[in-house]
Parts: C-alpha cells; structure tokens; sequence
C-alpha cells in the first residue's frame, strides 16, 4: 500500500493534490508544530496583478501544534475571501457551479483551523473526483523525531511504500528509514499549464483556480501532466 503524509493546508495547490491522488491512504498529519506564514492558513488565487492571498487569521502561540491553533473569531476573512473569489473568477466558466458549495463550507462557524484545513482538502479531493481515503496522525501514537514519525505512522496503517515530496532530503534521514523496508518513492511533480482568467500564465496557485477554469476536466489536466513527466523521465 502507498501512503503519502502532508500537514493539513488551506485550500491547497495542484501538487499536493497530485500526491494524495497517486496514494491509497492519506494521512494529515496534524501533530506536528504549525508555521506562520507558509501554507497552513493561506493560499493564493489569480487575479489580473498577478495572484493575492485567501489568509486565515489565527491566533497561535509559538510552537502550537497544528491541531491546537485557533481561528481568530473577531475578523471577516470569510467574507473577504467570497467577494475575492467572485471579482477575480467572475469570467471562470465553472464559478456558479462551484459557489454555492463553497459558500456552504464557509459558512460553517469554523473555530480550529485543522478543522477547516481538513475540511477544505477534502471538499476539493471530491470537487476534482479523487477518491484517495484520507485519516488524521493525530489517530495513532508516533514519536516526535521526523523520520521515526513517519516509520511509526507507515507502519501504523501497513504502508509498503511511502511517497514523499520532492523536499523530504531535508528533513529525513533516508538510509535509516529505507532499513525499516518500506519502500521510499519521491513526487516529481510537473505544473500542467492551461488557460487561467489572466495571462501570463501564474503557476503554484490554490487548486481552485484550475477548478473553477475546467470543473470535471480539472482531474484528467492534473494526471496529464503526471504522464508527460513519466514520458519525459523515462527517455
């Protein structure tokens, strides 16, 4: 079984996305420590300037798990995202499909933002049809070192392969991790390029761009992209 391990992100991008749908299981592994400003409570979308953030405010102490922050209650971040969203994506061809129910997970009264986090992974896995079971870290019991952590939580759910991103050399001690007999595969990951609002075209945006762009085709131009790498590797 191929597993793949990522914290939980807002409104993730096309790559983290391309990982989960090449693995059997998911894990979110919303154990380990958060990081203010990376992509655990924001992500970017197009707009004619090039891209801006949909940023959740949090109210989080240093070294706060990621389970454990807090969105913070006293500002309109919801609503700023909706209206962004409808300006900037008022020409996508699939943004009144995609409204309401986005509407609907907004208007949850949302107060951790893992929760919100997991949720809005899973609404876009089943907005663009991949089927790839997802479960929580915070299930099972691993040790706090990063490379014991992800031999205990393989092991845990009877992984025989791991499928780790493309920065995994920095945080894990591969010859160690590779001994336990689970087999190490890293992502290579290619941006597919299509046709977004605004040209030029802006890569590494949230996966609702491409979305809200192509709806059901969304999923077959993200594996496409997988197989002109593969082509390309292999020559």
């Amino acid at each position: 079984m191929r597993v793949t391990i990522h914290q939980p992100q807002f409104m993730p991008w096309l790559g983290y996305l391309d990982k989960i749908d090449q693995a059997d299981l998911f894990l979110m592994l919303d154990t380990v420590q958060f990081k203010k400003n990376e992509w655990q409570n924001r992500n970017r979308i197009r707009t004619s300037q090039g891209w801006q953030w949909l940023t959740v405010p949090v109210l989080q102490r240093f070294g706060q798990r990621i389970e454990d922050v807090l969105i913070n209650p006293t500002a309109a971040w919801k609503e700023q995202h909706l209206r962004a969203l409808e300006v900037h994506y008022a020409r996508a061809p699939y943004l009144d499909h995609y409204l309401p129910p986005l509407r609907e997970l907004y208007s949850t009264s949302w107060v951790k933002l893992c929760d919100l986090n997991k949720a809005t992974v899973q609404w876009l896995l089943t907005a663009y049809g991949i089927n790839t079971p997802v479960r929580c870290a915070s299930e099972y019991i691993a040790r706090e070192e990063p490379t014991d952590r992800l031999i205990d939580l393989c092991r845990m759910v009877g992984a025989t392969t791991y499928l780790a991103g493309a920065g995994a050399e920095r945080y894990m001690d591969k010859p160690r991790f590779e001994a336990t007999g689970i087999r190490l595969k890293l992502q290579t990951f290619l941006h597919p390029i299509y046709r977004q609002i605004y040209e030029p075209f802006e890569p590494n945006l949230s996966a609702l761009d491409l979305l809200l762009m192509q709806g059901p085709d969304a999923l077959s131009t993200l594996r496409h992209a997988r197989t002109i790498k593969a082509c390309v590797t292999t020559v």
